[in-house]
Protein backbone atom coordinates (compact mmCIF):
# COMPACT_ATOMS: atom_id res chain seq x y z
CA UNK A 1 0.00 0.00 0.00
CA UNK A 2 1.54 3.72 -1.29
CA UNK A 3 1.04 6.13 1.70
CA UNK A 4 1.55 9.85 0.48
CA UNK A 5 1.85 12.89 2.24
CA UNK A 6 -1.59 14.45 3.33
CA UNK A 7 -3.18 10.60 3.70
CA UNK A 8 -4.79 10.07 6.80
CA UNK A 9 -1.87 7.14 8.71
CA UNK A 10 -3.83 4.16 8.64
CA UNK A 11 -5.27 2.47 12.05
CA UNK A 12 -4.31 -0.34 13.05
CA UNK A 13 -4.80 -2.47 16.44
CA UNK A 14 -1.91 -4.84 17.52
CA UNK A 15 0.24 -5.44 20.67
CA UNK A 16 3.43 -4.12 22.33
CA UNK A 17 5.44 -4.45 25.54
CA UNK A 18 2.59 -2.91 27.06
CA UNK A 19 -0.22 -5.02 25.92
CA UNK A 20 -3.33 -4.43 23.46
CA UNK A 21 -2.84 -1.35 21.48
CA UNK A 22 -5.19 0.41 19.32
CA UNK A 23 -3.27 3.42 17.14
CA UNK A 24 -5.23 6.36 16.65
CA UNK A 25 -6.70 6.10 20.27
CA UNK A 26 -3.60 5.60 21.67
CA UNK A 27 -2.18 8.37 19.34
CA UNK A 28 -5.12 10.75 20.70
CA UNK A 29 -3.82 14.54 20.29
CA UNK A 30 -0.53 14.06 19.92
CA UNK A 31 2.00 14.11 16.91
CA UNK A 32 3.17 10.76 16.42
CA UNK A 33 6.88 9.43 15.36
CA UNK A 34 6.54 6.45 14.06
CA UNK A 35 9.62 4.44 13.05
CA UNK A 36 10.13 0.91 12.13
CA UNK A 37 13.39 -1.67 12.60
CA UNK A 38 14.96 -4.32 10.95
CA UNK A 39 14.86 -7.12 13.84
CA UNK A 40 15.76 -6.76 17.91
CA UNK A 41 18.90 -7.75 19.28
CA UNK A 42 20.44 -5.71 15.69
CA UNK A 43 23.26 -3.24 16.47
CA UNK A 44 22.15 -0.03 14.37
CA UNK A 45 18.55 -0.67 15.72
CA UNK A 46 19.79 -0.67 19.45
CA UNK A 47 21.45 2.23 19.01
CA UNK A 48 18.20 3.85 17.22
CA UNK A 49 15.99 2.71 19.53
CA UNK A 50 18.75 4.28 23.16
CA UNK A 51 18.56 7.47 20.94
CA UNK A 52 14.78 8.01 20.82
CA UNK A 53 14.73 6.65 24.96
CA UNK A 54 17.77 9.81 25.36
CA UNK A 55 15.01 11.96 23.76
CA UNK A 56 11.97 11.60 25.49
CA UNK A 57 12.16 15.21 27.06
CA UNK A 58 12.40 16.76 23.15
CA UNK A 59 9.63 14.91 21.99
CA UNK A 60 7.45 15.40 25.01
CA UNK A 61 7.93 19.43 24.75
CA UNK A 62 7.00 19.20 21.12
CA UNK A 63 3.61 16.86 21.96
CA UNK A 64 5.24 13.79 20.09
CA UNK A 65 4.98 10.24 20.89
CA UNK A 66 7.49 7.79 19.99
CA UNK A 67 6.43 4.39 18.59
CA UNK A 68 8.55 1.91 17.18
CA UNK A 69 8.24 -0.96 15.03
CA UNK A 70 9.85 -4.29 14.35
CA UNK A 71 9.32 -7.89 13.30
CA UNK A 72 9.64 -9.41 16.59
CA UNK A 73 7.03 -10.62 19.08
CA UNK A 74 6.45 -8.30 22.26
CA UNK A 75 8.38 -11.18 24.37
CA UNK A 76 11.18 -10.88 22.36
CA UNK A 77 10.58 -6.58 22.71
CA UNK A 78 11.00 -7.25 26.34
CA UNK A 79 13.78 -8.53 26.53
CA UNK A 80 15.56 -6.26 24.06
CA UNK A 81 14.50 -3.47 25.41
CA UNK A 82 16.73 -4.40 28.88
CA UNK A 83 20.12 -4.74 26.14
CA UNK A 84 18.94 -0.97 24.66
CA UNK A 85 18.72 0.14 28.32
CA UNK A 86 22.15 -1.09 29.24
CA UNK A 87 24.02 -0.52 26.15
CA UNK A 88 22.66 2.94 25.56
CA UNK A 89 22.71 4.23 29.30
CA UNK A 90 18.85 4.98 29.01
CA UNK A 91 15.59 4.17 30.16
CA UNK A 92 13.10 3.07 27.13
CA UNK A 93 9.32 3.91 28.23
CA UNK A 94 7.51 4.12 24.21
CA UNK A 95 6.02 1.62 23.21
CA UNK A 96 7.41 -0.95 20.11
CA UNK A 97 5.10 -2.75 18.02
CA UNK A 98 5.17 -6.30 17.58
CA UNK A 99 4.47 -7.22 14.73
CA UNK A 100 5.80 -10.69 13.61
CA UNK A 101 3.04 -11.45 10.84
CA UNK A 102 4.39 -8.24 8.79
CA UNK A 103 1.01 -7.37 9.11
CA UNK A 104 1.60 -3.63 10.10
CA UNK A 105 5.14 -3.53 8.23
CA UNK A 106 3.07 -4.23 5.27
CA UNK A 107 -0.10 -1.62 5.76
CA UNK A 108 2.71 0.67 6.14
CA UNK A 109 4.75 -0.41 2.48
CA UNK A 110 7.96 -1.43 5.25
CA UNK A 111 8.99 -4.69 3.66
CA UNK A 112 11.19 -3.54 0.52
CA UNK A 113 11.49 -7.34 -1.01
CA UNK A 114 15.04 -6.31 -2.56
CA UNK A 115 16.72 -5.81 1.40
CA UNK A 116 14.19 -8.37 3.08
CA UNK A 117 11.35 -10.26 2.46
CA UNK A 118 10.64 -10.46 6.27
CA UNK A 119 12.42 -7.28 7.73
CA UNK A 120 11.28 -3.88 7.31
CA UNK A 121 13.50 -1.30 6.28
CA UNK A 122 13.94 1.98 8.74
CA UNK A 123 10.97 3.92 7.58
CA UNK A 124 9.72 7.65 9.61
CA UNK A 125 6.39 8.48 9.35
CA UNK A 126 5.60 12.13 11.21
CA UNK A 127 2.02 12.01 11.91
CA UNK A 128 0.00 15.40 12.99
CA UNK A 129 -2.87 15.19 15.66
CA UNK A 130 -5.39 14.84 12.66
CA UNK A 131 -3.35 11.52 11.93
CA UNK A 132 -2.29 13.16 8.52
CA UNK A 133 1.06 11.75 7.42
CA UNK A 134 3.05 15.10 6.97
CA UNK A 135 6.58 13.39 6.44
CA UNK A 136 8.11 10.34 5.46
CA UNK A 137 11.39 8.81 5.36
CA UNK A 138 12.87 5.46 4.35
CA UNK A 139 17.01 4.42 4.91
CA UNK A 140 18.35 1.09 4.34
CA UNK A 141 19.07 -1.17 6.79
CA UNK A 142 22.89 -0.38 7.11
CA UNK A 143 22.00 3.44 8.16
CA UNK A 144 20.93 5.00 11.01
CA UNK A 145 18.60 7.35 11.48
CA UNK A 146 19.77 11.26 11.83
CA UNK A 147 17.73 12.11 14.90
CA UNK A 148 18.83 15.82 15.12
CA UNK A 149 17.07 15.85 11.81
CA UNK A 150 14.03 14.02 12.87
CA UNK A 151 13.49 16.80 15.78
CA UNK A 152 14.50 19.76 13.08
CA UNK A 153 11.68 18.69 10.43
CA UNK A 154 9.29 18.06 13.25
CA UNK A 155 9.94 22.16 14.42
CA UNK A 156 9.47 22.77 10.78
CA UNK A 157 5.85 21.62 10.35
CA UNK A 158 5.02 22.75 13.89
CA UNK A 159 5.90 26.30 12.90
CA UNK A 160 4.89 25.87 9.82
CA UNK A 161 1.46 25.04 10.68
CA UNK A 162 1.29 27.98 13.63
CA UNK A 163 2.80 30.98 11.48
CA UNK A 164 1.83 30.06 7.61
CA UNK A 165 5.34 29.62 6.79
CA UNK A 166 7.37 27.74 4.46
CA UNK A 167 11.57 27.05 5.92
CA UNK A 168 14.36 27.51 3.79
CA UNK A 169 17.28 24.79 3.50
CA UNK A 170 18.77 24.15 6.30
CA UNK A 171 16.21 26.09 8.33
CA UNK A 172 16.61 25.55 12.28
CA UNK A 173 14.45 27.36 15.16
CA UNK A 174 15.67 31.40 15.06
CA UNK A 175 16.72 31.25 11.57
CA UNK A 176 15.02 33.46 9.10
CA UNK A 177 10.99 31.85 7.19
CA UNK A 178 9.55 31.77 4.38
CA UNK A 179 6.47 33.60 3.29
CA UNK A 180 4.75 31.51 1.07
CA UNK A 181 3.80 33.12 -2.33
CA UNK A 182 0.12 32.26 -1.65
CA UNK A 183 0.06 35.07 0.94
CA UNK A 184 0.18 38.29 -1.06
CA UNK A 185 1.88 41.33 -0.06
CA UNK A 186 -1.35 43.12 1.82
CA UNK A 187 -2.00 39.68 3.72
CA UNK A 188 1.62 39.46 4.82
CA UNK A 189 2.07 42.82 6.11
CA UNK A 190 -1.07 41.85 8.54
CA UNK A 191 0.58 38.23 9.28
CA UNK A 192 4.19 40.09 9.73
CA UNK A 193 4.63 43.21 11.03
CA UNK A 194 7.71 43.04 11.87
CA UNK A 195 8.19 43.19 7.88
CA UNK A 196 10.02 41.35 5.59
CA UNK A 197 13.13 41.14 3.21
CA UNK A 198 12.26 40.87 -0.56
CA UNK A 199 15.15 39.21 -2.63
CA UNK A 200 12.71 38.30 -5.41
CA UNK A 201 8.79 38.84 -5.49
CA UNK A 202 8.22 35.21 -4.47
CA UNK A 203 10.77 35.14 -2.35
CA UNK A 204 10.58 36.94 0.76
CA UNK A 205 11.82 36.30 4.69
CA UNK A 206 11.13 36.96 7.74
CA UNK A 207 11.83 36.71 11.46
CA UNK A 208 9.40 34.98 13.95
CA UNK A 209 10.93 36.89 16.98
Amino acid sequence: MALHIGDIAPDFTTTTQFGPFSFHEWAGDSWVFFFSHPADFTPVCTTEMGRTAQLAGEFAKRNVKPLGLSTDTAEEHLAWIADVNDTQNTDLQFPILADADLSVARLYDMIHPHQSETAAVRSVFIIDPEKRIRLTMTYPMSVGRNFAEILRVIDALQTSDKYRIATPADWEVGKDVIIPPSIKDEEAAKLFPQGWKEYRPYLRTTKLD
